[in-house]
């Protein structure tokens, strides 16, 4: 009889028994999919053409990753509005470990303040780990005649709005290099955006504009006295020009922003691949062939885990959003 005591004592037991069954198996979700995962090829979104830094990084890190995964990583490039193309791509990507994007990690840092209408990575993205750090070189024309940064800031203050720097563009991290250096300094200086770095650095080689903060592209010119190195962002020197001081070191302090790249993730996917995938980050960052394969883009391998980075991108947003409110460096 459905009115027995019987009948409702059981009945009780049942849901209580599928309700705890129910609860081991929310439980176990992410275990399960950990465990499955990766079972197919996996995709990395760059927000860069081929053959830039960020390009090349993902495709050595890709390939390290692929072996030690057991699928292959597949590289899709989605140039355009600073990288904020590929971070639309991946915030509206499946949650599941199988879409990633590697980029500079002024993606979070600064494009949400420098471009309107903003993206809002912070909340739409989830921060794996980083890949690596290049710092940023202060260079000069030779003909300009300065040998240290703070005979060029001397020069600067003694002709306001006459000296020119180049970038690779508004809102790049050379500009906003750039911005950081004239505002510590206390120095006029007239910024010219060029399409990339490369022009930059050619017309510094050509005498067009007197200096840039170059990302790590003008290395043989340096060598080779073409153009000359004054000093280096960054609380350390550079592996890359160890003679090279700091501008810290010059007491032009606060500047000392560089590029980190690193590896992230669409909002929601599981926590137990996205700890997977950092272990496995880390491990083919310190293998010695992708190693020199960063250095040979004059960047330093170094795997920061999730919780560290995500600290490395709270700390350099609170400085760009701060530097692009008090010299309006928005983009419309």
């Amino acid at each position: 009889m459905t009115g027995s005591p019987f009948f409702a004592i059981s009945l009780r037991r049942l849901l209580h028994t599928a309700a705890a069954t129910l609860s081991l198996l929310a439980g176990s979700g992410g275990a399960l999919a950990q465990a499955s995962w990766p079972s197919k090829p996996i995709r990395f979104v760059v927000g860069f053409p081929p053959g830039g830094t960020t390009d090349v990084m993902a495709r050595v890190v890709g390939t390290a990753l692929g072996k030690s995964l057991g699928q292959p990583i597949i590289v899709d490039n989605r140039p355009g509005a600073s990288g904020n193309i590929a971070v639309s791509e991946t915030a509206k990507a499946a949650p599941d470990g199988y879409t990633l994007m590697v980029a500079p990690i002024s993606v979070q840092t600064a494009n949400p303040f420098l471009f309107r209408p903003a993206l809002h990575p912070e909340r739409d993205l989830r921060p794996v780990g980083s890949l690596g750090y290049a710092q940023l070189y202060l260079v000069a024309k030779k003909s300009l005649g300065v040998k240290t940064a703070n005979e060029l800031v001397a020069m600067a203050k003694a002709a306001p709005g006459k000296l020119s720097y180049g970038s690779g563009g508004a809102g790049t991290q050379m500009h906003l290099v750039g911005e950081l250096f004239k505002q510590q300094a206390g120095i006029d200086v007239v910024h010219v955006p060029y399409r990339g770095a490369a022009p930059a650095l050619q017309d510094v080689l050509a005498g067009q504009i007197d200096y840039y903060f170059d990302p790590a592209s003008g290395f043989q010119h340096i060598r080779e006295g073409r153009a000359h190195l004054l000093a280096v962002t960054g609380t350390k020197r550079s592996p890359f020009f160890p003679d090279a001081p700091t501008l810290t070191e010059l007491g032009i302090k606060g500047v000392e922003l560089g590029n980190w790249f690193g590896v992230f993730a669409p909002a929601g996917t599981p926590a137990e691949i996205v700890a997977r995938l950092g272990v496995e980050i880390a491990k083919a960052v310190a293998q010695p062939e992708v190693k020199q394969s960063f250095a040979d883009l004059g960047t330093e391998a170094i795997a920061q885990n999730a919780d560290t980075f995500r600290k490395t991108i709270a700390s350099e947003t609170q400085l760009l959003s701060a530097l692009i409110k008090e010299r309006n460096l928005v983009v419309d």
